[in-house]
């Protein structure tokens, strides 16, 4: 008969080798089969993540892409609306009265012809002009008032009309981009603008007559000579005053020569005394 404590050991060691753990080789495998399975899991959930991101970035840029496609077509229509061309049914000329020669402080006129090529009636609303800076026709130097004309031309019809401006006196010897357009519109009311003169001229300086700059300096000059005039002659007299007056001997002289008949004789008598006495 076996002692009590082994029969006990005996009936209790195959509950133990059932749960003991395994050791060795298949530990580590376990091991490394729970590692790769949380690394699959993380990498599972980093690419989710990064594939929201990227669809996050890509819905991003599709929204950007598409703001700046609608304010390009804004901006498109604004400059098709804003830009205002000549209409191919009407015709301009114009003609520089005393030619192109832009006078500073100087009227400048012109006439300016409008013809109806078109089967409707234009109606030409206003003539304006202004002079530009030459690099940057968008930057406005002086610009003149507009002449509102509101005037129908007929088919096959012709209309002339007059305008005239200053060009300002301190832009004399400069370029300057000059523009004058013509706005006028047809009878389904569309408005036309007609760039009839778009160059650049050159404002010549004023020569005829005397301005009052050259008359306040010859003026002054004149006024500066008479002054330097009347100095030196007042210089001149001073040192005449400070000069004393020369001496003059007077010596004996002969009156043999002399006609004393007309003095009385006391005097000459007087005379004779005073030279004797000398």
């Amino acid at each position: 008969m076996k002692p009590f404590w082994k029969r006990r050991r005996s009936k209790t060691s195959p509950v133990t080798q059932s749960l003991s753990v395994p050791s060795g080789p298949e530990v580590m495998a376990q091991d490394l089969t729970e590692d790769e399975e949380a690394e699959a899991v993380d990498e599972d959930v980093v690419e989710d993540v990064t594939a929201e991101d990227e669809d996050d970035e890509a819905e991003v840029e599709d929204d950007e892409n598409v703001e700046l496609t609608e304010e390009k077509e804004d901006e498109e229509e604004e400059a098709l609306v804003g830009e205002m061309k000549a209409s191919p049914n009407a015709d301009t000329t114009i003609l520089f009265v005393k030619g192109e020669d832009f006078p500073a402080n100087n009227i400048v006129k012109f006439l300016l012809g409008f013809t109806n090529k078109g089967s409707e009636n234009f109606v030409v609303d206003s003539l304006d002009a202004s002079f530009r800076y030459p690099q940057d026709y968008q930057f406005y130097i002086q610009n003149f008032t507009a002449l509102q004309l509101g005037t129908v031309v007929p088919p096959s019809r012709q209309a002339t009309f007059e305008y005239s401006f200053i060009p300002a006196e301190p832009m004399g010897g400069r370029p300057f981009g000059l523009v004058i357009n013509l706005n006028y519109k047809d009878a389904n009311g569309n408005v036309f603008q007609d760039a009839v003169f778009n160059q650049t001229v050159t404002i010549t300086e004023k020569e005829d007559g005397l301005d009052g700059e050259t008359i306040f300096m010859y003026v002054f000059l004149s006024g500066l000579g008479l002054l330097v005039v009347v100095g030196l002659h007042q210089l001149l007299e001073s040192r005449k005053r400070r000069r004393p007056a020369p001496k003059v001997e007077m010596g004996t002289s002969s009156h043999n020569d002399v006609d004393l008949s007309w003095i009385p004789q006391e005097t000459l008598n007087q005379i004779s005394t005073a030279e004797s006495q000398r």
